[in-house]
């Protein structure tokens, strides 16, 4: 199947503040209207597909070039003349934006959006530089840089005053460095009102110092109001005209770099990725190590006598330049008032006039890197055969984009198409194809093949039958009834394009703007304008067998790699293609009708073409905040809800099929999962046509039943449905593709436990809190016994009663919503399942002056990351006043954690705090990533939380009503598209409390909230010396971690941790003499007293501080110390006891390590199952109208 677009991973778009995310993000970035990225060690990205990265629209029309003098005086000589480009974009049918693209006199260019119903604004700037300027001798520069502009400018010097305004503002930032560019982008509230209209007052609290005659304002010039836009750019436009490159900051930062880069280095998706780089040829900056480490950007510099600071400075000065950058603004404001802000806060940027980053005259690959076969292995089980072609530069070919032509066909995965052919083997799984850019001047065209084990054996006879694709392709002139239903197909997706989220618009965009686009179609730039068959023909002409490289993946062959990768590792081997395969490779090349497998064709027209795309739009005073039950009987409860707010021919179909076998046992569910995959994979050819055309579903196992849905275009849903519910009924378990699929569960449950260890330790939380729960290691042994005939013994069952429970949402009337209902039940026909008999979720409860502690080992034995997840159990979901005080507490808490454990202390890249949301309860978490220990991690969370009681008590009523104000914010933040409606709603049903309005009433509970609810809230649920408070940790500890049972590196490791609580607490150190104090003793006797001692007489004698002010260092500091000759092994006595009791109300506890969970659990009471907070009969709707 081609790829999801897994294009440009980003360095930090990846938010590393949000592990809930299960799997990395990846950016689209487009490149010529193909799915593309920069290809770069900051991004990452193997493959992309043949489908457009941005949708495409619906009518075209060029607009002549605008220059005209802005209709305003900045009062600044610089920007006394304003180039206004267009403001005629092509856009969607329902887009009410208004546009405008201006050119300041410095050569920054600008994208400037009015959207008058937007809650958030939002901004990008996009600089063409990226890691492939990276020194040679120094690399990681760019990303470094990145990192070092968000801690402070001259403006606003304060380390965190950005991200601190930002927060204090219902917003949030990140950046991500690529190649050739570096994106900077943020959102922030629209207005300085509540999303409801109720008045914030002064919303800018003190965040740093403020320059003499400056205000430390949010208000706009010539404004009545405060905007947060205008404060945000303010502070955001400063990263390009003074940043600091603080000198306190960059140690931090660059081990910010280095934490970044070690959280990557067991993950397949950067090894193999760096290893094609890597057999690059050396004077392309393809062949660049580019997120960089410590040793790239500080420690082998500094040995070459460099001043680091000063390099970054000058990697600044040399390539950030004005006519570099593309800014886009979002935002309420009128076009005329935003373009007056950029033109007076962009205009201190430098015009430098730099050119175009571009590398047209060197090659990534060389010819004897042609023709050559690479075997890696892998730290996942995962098998691949990846074909890469040196392909043509498609930047000037946006109007015909010829690798999607070919990418279309090669990727498809209908009847005659490659995978079809190799899945019928039982060669592989699926099938990925496109273009893969890799800078102005070059890319590459590759093909990916998931291989079975079979397929591994077989891969020559693979990548034959890739090569007589091409070769099927190669004797046919191109056929335009082909591209026209591409292009029919992008336009239909564009004509519907719908809004996306604030800042995801504006990076995307002020990315697209670096590409040669005419301005006029920037939203627009994957529509197919122009049939060119010529360049397809040209663009197939790079398919050659003198051509390409390919790179098997496995675990177990060849076996015999000899040689490692210098950054990540990777063992791998590289060998000339054989000459009898290349051999047949050219045979395949040649091949001619008579002489091909007969299996492969070109694919069929597409039946799925929407044809019908009539929305009837009625005027509605409001849109409906909750759908409406339409049905409701023993068998069927069924929610609808005809879109009233998007107008958009879509739709979605949400089926859960209620059953309690399915969560019964761990082999249930695996039976349950296994049956849904076999579904699945029977419908590939069937249903690929549907997802071309922009109808999907998914058929899953879950803790309800088996959930079914479909989704898109609402024209010929019903269709699919129906061919997706008869599958279901009729599955036939085929021998051959059962012992596939079952081989690739196998291994998925396997790699789950070799992923990053902030992706498994939810899992272990779930399986502590939740009532009835497993662990992947429980799935993989039920699965190793289960054969075909106890799936086809098993689904009927699951088929056979049931309560079937479904949502309608979108292009539909009650009558559509009916029938499909209908047609669940005459499919399927199965008896009605009672109440009685549906599954109950509760959840344990976490007891008061309990403090639990969960260890487990991590599998894999090269990953030198440690993980905790610190969860205080708060209470039950549906008190309403106790949820609005832990929504309230997560925002204060936001920002300071991520600024005092990622950024001052440097524990880790992955640093999360927030709310954790289970069945039936809520908490409070902490998830740190670390190659400090889980023990360490955990004092340092109890440090923070501790001193943050003290922050809570001092905070201003101006702050406190700002991170209330933010909140609300957050809550009532509008719907984009009609997908989040959807989703919002089926959360709520499937939460089983129905409440609708859950996010209305949370804003409203938490304006009525003062301090001292908080500090309550603090004292009783958060406070590490509470009596009262339940807490749970779960610590997953790394087998590979550093070694410190050397003398030296016991002191060092132990004046380093003291540095830093004393830099934490405010005060000025000399970690020198710091460090030549601790080296006097003797770390491994383990006295605690003589360290402290030791201490004392320092803090008095270098530092001067009093004994009162000694005293709280000191007993900080004891914590501190005592964990760390623990963590070193220096102390057998561990303080906490190994059970699973539950000690005395009043009393603070010791940890108490789990050591049986059956048993953990058993002790423990559990809350009450889920119940609809609102008599469902006030949903119901049975009125006959249609």
């Amino acid at each position: 199947m081609p790829p999801r677009s897994p294009s440009s991973a980003a360095l930090r778009l990846w938010n590393a503040r949000s592990p809930s995310i299960s799997t990395p993000v990846y950016r689209s970035i487009a490149n010529s209207g193909a799915l593309a990225a920069i290809v770069s060690p900051s991004i990452s990205p193997r493959f992309f597909s043949h489908r457009s990265p941005w949708s495409s629209r619906v009518c075209t029309h060029h607009s002549h070039l605008l220059s005209i003098r802005a209709p305003f005086s900045t009062g600044t000589a610089a920007m006394a003349s304003i180039e206004r480009i267009t403001e005629h974009l092509d856009k969607p049918e329902l887009d009410d934006r208004s546009y405008r693209v201006i050119r300041l006199p410095n050569k920054l260019e600008a994208l400037l959006v009015h959207d008058p119903d937007t809650d958030k604004a939002s901004a990008a700037v996009n600089v063409n530089v990226g890691n492939f300027s990276d020194a040679d001798d120094m690399p990681g520069m760019a990303h470094a840089v990145e990192h070092l502009l968000f801690m402070g400018t001259e403006k606003y010097p304060k380390e965190n005053a950005y991200n601190q305004y930002l927060a204090s503002h219902s917003g949030s930032s990140n950046a991500y460095t690529a190649a050739t560019e570096t994106n900077y982008f943020f959102e922030v509230s629209a207005t300085s009102e509540s999303s409801d209209g109720s008045s914030s007052g002064n919303g800018t609290p003190t965040n740093g110092t403020t320059p003499t005659g400056q205000t430390e304002s949010s208000e706009s010039p010539n404004s009545s109001k405060p905007s947060p836009l205008y404060g945000a750019l303010d502070r955001f436009a400063q990263f390009f005209v003074a940043p600091l490159f603080l000198e306190s900051t960059l140690d931090r930062e660059l081990r910010a770099v280095d934490s970044e880069n070690k959280k990557n280095l067991q993950s397949d998706l950067w090894r193999l990725m760096q290893l094609n780089k890597s057999l690059s040829n050396p004077a392309h900056p393809y062949h660049h190590f580019s997120t960089g480490n410590l040793q790239t950007l500080k420690e082998e510099p500094q040995k070459r006598g460099l001043n680091v600071r000063d390099e970054f400075i000058k990697f600044y000065e040399k390539h950030y330049s004005s006519n570099r950058m593309k800014l886009v603004v979002l935002g309420r404001e009128t076009l005329d008032e935003m373009e007056q802000w950029v033109g007076d806060l962009f205009a201190g940027v430098k015009n430098k006039n730099l050119p175009q980053n571009r590398w047209d005259d060197v090659q990534p690959w060389l010819a004897d890197d042609m023709c050559k076969q690479v075997f890696a292995k892998p730290v996942m089980d995962t098998r691949s055969l990846d074909i890469y072609f040196p392909f043509l530069d498609e930047e000037h070919m946006y109007e015909s984009q010829p690798s999607r032509y070919i990418s279309h066909l090669i990727g498809h995965e209908g009847p005659g198409s490659i995978l079809a052919y190799v899945k019928a083997k039982g060669w592989a799984n699926g099938l990925s194809a496109g273009v893969m850019p890799i800078c102005p001047g070059s890319a590459f065209f590759t093909v990916s093949i998931r291989l079975t084990k079979e397929g591994l054996r077989q891969y020559r006879e693979v990548a034959k039958a890739v090569f007589e694709y091409i070769a099927l392709i190669k004797e046919r002139e191109p056929e335009q009834w082909i591209f026209d239903e591409m292009k029919n197909l992008a336009e239909v997706e564009f004509r519907f394009k719908q809004k996306t989220p604030a800042s995801r618009f504006t990076s995307r965009l002020s990315s697209v703007m670096q590409k040669p686009l005419p301005r006029d179609w920037l939203l627009s730039g994957s529509l197919l304008r122009s049939y060119n068959p010529e360049l397809i023909k040209k663009a197939l002409s790079y398919l050659r067998a003198d051509n390409f490289r390919m790179v098997v993946v496995a675990q177990d062959y060849p076996g015999d790699w000899d040689l490692k990768e210098k950054w990540y590792g990777t063992e791998y081997k590289v060998e000339d293609v054989p000459k009898d395969f290349l051999g047949e490779i050219q045979e395949a090349l040649k091949s001619t009708p008579e002489t091909r497998l007969s299996d492969l064709h070109m694919p069929h027209k597409n039946e799925f073409v929407p044809t019908r795309l009539s929305v009837e739009k009625k005027e509605v005073s409001e849109p409906a905040k909750t759908p409406k039950l339409i049905r409701h009987d023993d068998h069927v409860r069924l929610w609808f809800k005809k879109d009233d707010r998007f107008w958009v021919p879509k739709a979605t179909l949400h089926v859960t099929l209620r059953n309690p076998l399915v969560w019964a046992t761990p082999a249930n569910l695996v039976k349950s999962k296994f049956y849904c995959e076999l579904v699945r994979d029977a419908l590939v050819e069937y249903s690929y046509d549907a997802e071309l055309a922009g109808l999907d579903y998914n058929l899953s196992a879950s803790i309800f039943g088996l959930d079914v849905s479909v989704g898109g275009y609402n024209d010929k849903m019903a269709v699919l449905l129906e061919k997706v519910l008869t599958s279901m009924r009729d599955l036939v378990v085929n021998p051959d593709r059962f012992h596939v699929i079952k081989e690739r569960l196998s291994r998925g449950y396997k790699n789950a436990e070799y992923q990053q260890p902030f992706y498994q330790v939810g899992d272990y939380t779930r399986y502590l809190t939740a009532e009835k729960a497993w662990l992947n290691e429980q799935y993989a042994s039920e699965l190793e016994h289960i054969e075909p005939e106890d799936i086809s013994c098993f689904f009927p069952q699951l088929l056979r009663q049931n309560h079937i429970e479904v949502l309608a949402h979108g292009n539909l009337y009650k009558e559509d919503a009916l029938r499909m209902t209908d047609s669940v039940e005459s499919i399927l026909q199965s008896r009605p399942l009672p109440q009685s008999q549906w599954h109950v979720r509760r959840n344990v409860i976490i007891p008061p002056g309990s403090d639990f502690v969960y260890e487990r080992a991590l599998k894999d034995p090269a990953n030198v990351n440690h993980c905790i997840e610190y969860y205080l159990f708060v209470g039950n979901m549906t008190d309403d006043a106790l949820r609005a005080k832990l929504l309230l507490f997560a925002q204060m808490t936001d920002e300071p954690a991520f600024d005092q454990l990622r950024s001052k202390e440097q524990l880790g890249y992955v640093v999360w705090s927030g709310a954790r949301y289970s069945a039936t309860t809520i908490g409070y978490r902490v998830i740190i990533q670390s190659e400090r220990t889980a023990q360490y991690l955990e004092s340092r969370i109890n440090a923070f939380l501790s001193n943050f009681g003290k922050v809570l008590k001092e905070m201003s009523d101006e702050e406190f009503e700002g991170h209330k104000r933010s909140v609300v914010n957050k809550r009532l933040e509008k719907l984009k598209n009609l997908g989040s409606e959807t989703t919002r709603f089926w959360t709520h049903v499937g939460s089983e409390y129905f409440d609708f309005l859950q996010n209305e009433s949370d804003a409203a509970n938490v304006r009525t909230l003062s301090k001292s609810d908080l500090i309550e809230f603090y004292q009783q649920y958060v406070d590490p010396e509470s009596t009262t408070r339940g807490k749970l940790s779960v610590h997953l500890k790394a087998q590979a971690g550093a070694d410190t049972t050397e003398p030296n590196e016991q002191n060092s490791a132990l004046s380093s941790l003291l540095a830093k609580q004393l830099e934490a607490a405010g005060f000025a150190v000399d970690n020198d003499r710091l460090k030549i104090a601790i080296e006097k003793l003797d770390i491994s006797a383990g006295n605690e007293g003589q360290i402290l001692a030791s201490l004392k007489t320092f803090l008095a004698s270098e530092v001067n501080l009093s004994e009162e002010q000694i005293k709280p260092v000191l007993e900080q500091a004891e914590q501190n110390i005592g964990l760390h000759l623990k963590q070193l092994g220096l102390d057998s006595n561990k303080e906490g006891s190994v059970a699973n009791g539950v000690g005395k109300l009043g009393e603070k506890q010791h940890p108490t390590f789990i050591t049986n969970v059956s048993e953990f659990k058993a002790r423990l009471a559990v809350s009450a199952g889920p119940s609809p907070v609102t008599d469902l009969s006030e949903y119901e709707d049975f009125d006959a109208k249609l």
